[in-house]
């Protein structure tokens, strides 16, 4: 198994260094990947603020990338929830961070905006100080 960094990911997601390209997909379909969420999180914001990727853009991709038979997520069910929240309009670290918080009863905050864009299922655990 190989873990990745978020440079590679980006190489993958966006093809925008023919050689890096060519080498993290060949990467890719020869060994099991192992992607921890960290990784998941740099790349969103790589890709949104850097190649300024639409939001839906974003989320597709993961999707597609975890849907990978040779793809291990850390933590697949917090990210798939995460995935889900972004697709109801939260933002993907608030998100992330959210749903990696399930075992804690509350999530204190001071982001009003987060509250204000998560999903009704998710809003009784926001907290706001």
């Amino acid at each position: 198994m190989h873990a990745v960094d978020t440079n590679v990911l980006v190489r993958l997601l966006t093809g925008d260094d023919a050689l890096q390209t060519k080498r993290a997909t060949a990467l890719f379909k020869k060994e099991t990947i192992f992607i921890p969420k960290t990784v998941l999180l740099e790349t969103e914001w790589v890709l949104r603020r850097l190649y300024r990727l639409e939001h839906a853009t974003i989320v597709s991709s993961f999707r597609k990338l975890s849907g990978l038979g040779n793809v291990e997520l850390e933590q697949p069910l917090v990210i798939a929830q995460a995935l889900q929240w972004c697709e109801d309009g939260m933002d993907f670290a608030d998100a992330l961070h959210l749903a990696s918080s399930h075992n804690a009863r509350k999530f204190a905050t001071f982001d009003e905006k987060m509250k204000k864009d998560a999903p009704p299922e998710a809003k009784p655990a926001i907290q706001l100080l």
